[in-house]
C-alpha cells in the first residue's frame, strides 16, 4: 500500500508532482529484508564493492559527513587558489523507476548469484500496490519498476543499481559525491581555463545518456549550479547548456538541508535556521501554559535545539559575529523552558539544562568527528582528512596519537 506524502508544507497539495510515494509493507517483509541486509552489506563491504563517495543508507555515514567532503573540497580548491563548480543534480522520481532487469544484472556483475540472486529476483518480481489517500484506496496495479520507498533492502538496491555512474563522472575529470539520490559534482580549475563550460557541458550529456540507458531522468530544470571563484579570483557568471536546457549559476544552492554560497560562510542557511527555530519558540511560547517544565524542554530540544545543532560542524571557523544570530536564538530557549522573563540571565538556565553554547556545540560536534575519524568509525573520506602529528624528535608525547 503507498500512502503519498507532500515533500514539503509549503508545496501546492493540488499538483501530484509534490508528492512521495511511500510503501506501507507488512512486517515480516520488513524483518526478512533486514536479515538479507545484513549479509548482503556484510559481503559487499569485505570485497570492496560499495561506492566509496555514497554516503547513504551506511553505518556512520550522514548527510553532515558528505557535506563536510565536499565543502572541504571546496575549501582547499580555494586555498590553492583554483576556482570550483558545484552541480547539484535532480532525479525525478529515481527510486520507482529502476528497471529490475538492468538492476539484477548489476548485481550478477558484482557477484551476487545463485540462490541469493534467485531470492532477489523473486522478492522484486510479483508486487502489486494500491494507493491510500484519506479514506479511499485504489484497485491493485502491476509494479513492475522501482525499489519501494520506505523498504529496508530497496536503499541499498539502488545505490548498487547507480554504481557505475561514478566511471561515467571521473572520466571527465570532475569529483563527486553521493547521498541516496542526490548527486554532487565537483570541479575545479585555474582562473585562466576557458574550456570549463565545454567539459561541465560534455560530462553532464553523458551522465544524461546513462540516466537514458537506466530508465532514469535527469531534471535539469532542478538541477542547479554554484560557482566558487578561487582566492584573488573575480567572479564571473558561468552557464551550461545541456539537451537544449540551460543550467545558469547562482549566488546560493540548498544541499541536502543546508544552504551552500558561493564564499562557504553560510549566512544565508544562518538566516534560514534563525527564521525556522524563531517560528518554533513562537508557537511553543503560545502553549506554554499548558505546559509542565520536562515537557517544554522536551519539545525545545526536539524541535530548535536538533535545527542548530544539524550539520553545524560546517560552521567550525567563522566569526563569532557570524554565528551570533543562532546564540541569541538559543538564549531565547532556556528563559522559555523555565519561563523567565526576557532578559534574564542565561548562563546559569544553560548550565542547569547541560546545554552547551552554540559556538563550544560547534567545536565538540567537529572534535566528536575527528575522534571517530582517528578511531577508524569515520567514514574513509573523512580518515583522509586527519594527518597524525610527526614529531622531529622523541618526545614522550610521540605515542598520545596527537593531531597537527
Amino acid at each position: 500500500r503507498v500512502a503519498p506524502l507532500l515533500k514539503k508544507p509549503t508545496l501546492d497539495p493540488s499538483d501530484v508532482n509534490n508528492y512521495r510515494p511511500v510503501s506501507l509493507l507488512s512486517f515480516l517483509s520488513k524483518t526478512l529484508e533486514c536479515a538479507v541486509l545484513g549479509q548482503l552489506y556484510c559481503y559487499l563491504s569485505q570485497n570492496d564493492l560499495l561506492d566509496p563517495n555514497q554516503s547513504g543508507f551506511k553505518t556512520g555515514h550522514s548527510t553532515e559527513t558528505a557535506l563536510l567532503c565536499v565543502t572541504e573540497a571546496l575549501r582547499t580548491a580555494k586555498a590553492n587558489s583554483l576556482s570550483s563548480a558545484l552541480i547539484l543534480l535532480d532525479l525525478s522520481a529515481a527510486f520507482d523507476t529502476v528497471n529490475h532487469q538492468i538492476l539484477l544484472s548489476t548485481l550478477s556483475e558484482l557477484g551476487i548469484s545463485g540462490a541469493a540472486h534467485t531470492w532477489i529476483a523473486s522478492y522484486r518480481t510479483g508486487r502489486s500496490y494500491q494507493v491510500a489517500w484519506r479514506e479511499s484506496v485504489s484497485a491493485p496495479r502491476a509494479l513492475t519498476t522501482g525499489v519501494p520507498q520506505g523498504s529496508v533492502l530497496g536503499p541499498l538496491l539502488f545505490s548498487l543499481y547507480t554504481k557505475s555512474l561514478g566511471s561515467v563522472i571521473s572520466s571527465h575529470g570532475l569529483s563527486y559525491h553521493c547521498y541516496a539520490d542526490d548527486t554532487q559534482l565537483i570541479f575545479s580549475f585555474p582562473p585562466s581555463d576557458n574550456q570549463v563550460a565545454n567539459c561541465i557541458s560534455a560530462c553532464l550529456a553523458d551522465i544524461s545518456v546513462w540516466m537514458t540507458d537506466h530508465h532514469l531522468k535527469l531534471n535539469l530544470g532542478k538541477t542547479e549550479l554554484l560557482f566558487l571563484p578561487g582566492k584573488d579570483c573575480p567572479f564571473h557568471d558561468l552557464a551550461i547548456t545541456v539537451d537544449n536546457s540551460i543550467v545558469s549559476s547562482s549566488q546560493s544552492a540548498k544541499n541536502l538541508g543546508v544552504t551552500l554560497d558561493n564564499t562557504l560562510s553560510f549566512p544565508t542557511n544562518i538566516k534560514a535556521v534563525t527564521r525556522s527555530c524563531r517560528f518554533m519558540l513562537y508557537n511553543i511560547r503560545r502553549v506554554r501554559p499548558c505546559l509542565t517544565q520536562e515537557a517544554a524542554q522536551v519539545l525545545i530540544q526536539a524541535l530548535v535545539i536538533s535545527r542548530l545543532d544539524y550539520c553545524n560542524s560546517l560552521l567550525a571557523g567563522l566569526p563569532a559575529c557570524a554565528i551570533k544570530p543562532l546564540q541569541l536564538l538559543q538564549n531565547v530557549a532556556p528563559r522559555l523552558v523555565f519561563n523567565l522573563p526576557k532578559f534574564s540571565h542565561v548562563t546559569p538556565l544553560l548550565r542547569s539544562l547541560h546545554w552547551l553554547p552554540v559556538e563550544a556545540r560547534i567545536r565538540y560536534k567537529t572534535m566528536v568527528l575527528a575522534n571517530g575519524a582517528v578511531r577508524g568509525t569515520a567514514p574513509p573520506y573523512l580518515q583522509a582528512l586527519i594527518r597524525p602529528y610527526t614529531q622531529t624528535r622523541a618526545l614522550r608525547s610521540s605515542t598520545s596519537g596527537l593531531l597537527p
